[in-house]
């Protein structure tokens, strides 16, 4: 049994979607479909069914992702205790992160890595909170940092940080020079929001709700920087996001924000742990690496500003 394979098979079937994979991947369609074709004519049966969306697993491939997804754990915690035996820490972790913690964290994370135990190789993957989860169900990724609206309870997550909500606008707006203003001042507002499905964005919109009205998206977009980029182009125009994404556009002072109050929604940032089986030792070292930078910055994603800076 191929690990590539079985580690192609199961990320799609994760993602239910040829293209959403390829694209992941840098790569085409075709080039995805192909392999998944191959897989199949190995394993002697259809893994995939098309679908108006995208691709479901078939009765065939919902066995073979119960006994194929405890295969690869076990082959890759293998490997790596193999290469490991030389006293060095040798081997991949797969990082899945939210965009608005990819950086400094994840940049910090690799140079302490390099400094400290270079036989460790960083895989990352952006995604969003639902997709992270899919991903650490689905064993496409070994640890994830990620949004989660209550604090974690669960043994196999940790908290890393709390961040606030913020209105985001160009500099000079009135609102914004606030340094706090209530949700229901938003009403009215426009705004550049998440698109949808998204859990943040069904938060936005409940809180809004349940105070009466409804936020007015004149736009819609999936990335931060195209959220940041319309706001900071065009007076008059609000975004709603956290502090780790919007840092170092304030303290430039391309971008204007304060914190949004009763409610002040929280999230708690967690860093995720495997679900399934246990963590390879390199894998134990890239989350205590983690946890020690974020504690070393003040329980904070992104580090503190120098003093005398803007």
């Amino acid at each position: 049994m191929n690990v590539a394979s079985v580690k192609l098979f199961l990320e799609v079937a994760e993602a239910g979607s040829l293209s959403k994979v390829a694209a992941r991947r840098q790569t085409v369609q075709s080039h995805i479909s192909r392999q998944i074709t191959d897989f199949e004519a190995d394993t002697g049966g259809r893994l995939f069914r098309r679908t108006g969306r995208g691709v479901a697993l078939t009765e065939l491939g919902e066995r073979a992702v119960a006994r194929l997804r405890p295969w690869l754990q076990e082959t890759e915690q293998l490997a790596q205790a193999l290469r490991s035996d030389s006293g060095q820490l040798i081997g991949v972790v797969r990082l899945g992160i939210i965009p608005s913690a990819a950086h400094p964290l994840a940049t910090r994370l690799f140079e302490r890595l390099q400094a400290e135990h270079p036989g460790i190789h960083l895989d990352i993957a952006e995604a969003q909170g639902a997709e992270l989860d899919a991903m650490l169900d689905s064993a496409a990724v070994d640890l994830a940092v990620l949004f989660r609206f209550l604090r974690p309870s669960a043994r196999e997550e940790r908290l890393l940080s709390v961040a606030h909500t913020y209105l985001v606008s160009a500099p000079g707006d009135v609102l914004t020079q606030e340094p706090t203003l209530n949700f229901s001042r938003l009403a009215g507002l426009r705004l550049v929001l998440p698109r949808r499905p998204s859990h943040w964005r069904n938060a936005l919109d409940e809180t809004a709700r349940s105070l009466g009205f409804k936020l007015e998206a004149v736009a819609e977009a999936d990335s931060l920087t195209v959220q940041k980029e319309l706001v900071a182009c065009r007076p008059g125009l609000y975004s709603i996001l956290g502090p780790y994404s919007i840092a170092a556009e304030v303290r430039s002072g391309r971008l204007q924000a304060t914190q949004l109050v009763r409610p002040d929604l929280c999230r708690h940032v967690t860093l995720a742990l495997p679900k399934h089986g246990k963590s390879s030792p390199a894998c134990r070292v890239v989350a205590e690496t983690l946890q020690q930078l974020v504690q070393g910055w003040g329980q904070q994603l992104a580090e503190p500003a120098a003093p005398g800076s803007t």
